[in-house]
C-alpha cells in the first residue's frame, strides 16, 4: 500500500511539475506548447546559411547578434512536410540542455500563437500509441478551449548526440 501512495505522490508532482506558461505555436493544423522558461527570444526569419554533411531536419546557422546559432526546423524534425516560409514563418530561440551543458538553438515554426498558463489538472498524460511511436519529446497533452494541445519537452526533442553534434558542429 506505501508503494502505491509513493507511485501517485510521484505522479501528482509529475503533473505540478508540467504545468505553468507554455508559448504555443502551430505546425501545420497542430498546435504545440513549449515552456516559456526555455525561450530566450523570438526571430522573424532571416538568412540560415546551410552547413554541409548534417541531417536534413537541420536547416543550418545564424548569425544571432555575434552568436552563431544552429537552426533546425521543427517541421521536418517531426517528419512532417516542407512548406514554403512565409511572413509569419518564424525562429523561436531556445535553450536546450545537453550532456555537455546547455545550447542555443533556433526552431522554426509556422507561426507564433500566445502565451498560455496551463494549469495541472488541463493536462493529460501522451497517449500510448504502441511501441514503434516515440512520444518521448511530449511532455503531455493541455485540453484547453474544447481542443488539444501538444505540450513538447524541448530537451528532448534532439538527443544527446545531436545537440552534440550541434554544439561541436558550429
Amino acid at each position: 500500500m506505501a508503494e502505491l501512495a509513493k507511485h501517485a505522490a510521484e505522479a501528482t508532482k509529475d503533473v505540478k511539475e508540467r504545468e505553468g506558461k507554455y508559448l504555443t505555436f502551430t505546425l501545420g493544423k497542430e498546435t504545440y506548447g513549449i515552456k516559456i522558461l526555455k525561450i530566450k527570444e523570438i526571430i522573424g526569419m532571416m538568412p540560415i546559411t546551410s552547413v554541409p554533411r548534417t541531417p536534413e531536419f537541420v536547416k543550418g546557422v545564424i548569425n544571432l547578434r555575434g552568436q552563431v546559432i544552429p537552426v533546425i526546423d521543427l517541421r521536418l524534425r517531426f517528419s512532417m512536410e516542407e512548406i514554403q516560409y512565409n511572413d509569419r514563418t518564424c525562429i523561436i530561440v531556445l535553450e536546450v540542455s545537453g550532456q555537455a551543458g546547455n545550447a542555443v538553438i533556433g526552431i522554426v515554426v509556422d507561426s507564433v500563437s500566445e502565451v498560455l498558463n496551463v494549469k495541472a489538472e488541463e493536462i493529460e498524460d501522451t497517449p500510448k500509441f504502441g511501441t514503434k511511436l516515440n512520444t518521448e519529446c511530449i511532455l503531455g497533452m493541455a485540453k484547453m478551449d474544447g481542443g488539444v494541445k501538444i505540450l513538447l519537452d524541448i530537451d528532448r526533442i534532439l538527443g544527446h548526440q545531436e545537440i552534440a553534434e550541434l554544439e561541436t558542429g558550429t
